[in-house]
């Protein structure tokens, strides 16, 4: 099963007024990500360019376990973040179909 995952920066323009630990902490949730990609379990993510929202897709087994990964984000579970989760389909990927 796919699933979307919107985050949104709590702060408004939180490039700017963003302090030093909540950016340590995006450090963290960029980690989190790459683990995700290595265990084949992240397909896709990434910022819009002007930090209003990041967007996600993850293959999990289950919708509770694809909320689990949500939530233990650190952006999400440190408060810098909220986040949305959507049921997904990739339809069109480059390299694979």
């Amino acid at each position: 099963m796919e699933f979307a995952i919107i985050k949104k920066p709590i702060k408004e323009n939180f490039n700017e007024t963003g302090t030093e630990e909540e950016f340590a902490v995006v450090s963290e949730h960029f980690l989190y990500l790459k683990e995700l990609l290595k265990k084949n379990i992240l397909i896709i993510a990434g910022p819009e360019l002007n930090a209003k929202f990041g967007f996600s897709v993850i293959e999990t087994k289950s919708e509770d376990e694809a909320r689990k990964i949500m939530e233990n984000d650190p952006v999400v579970k440190k408060g810098i973040m909220s986040a949305k989760l959507y049921p997904f389909r990739v339809s069109l990927l480059r390299g694979r179909d």
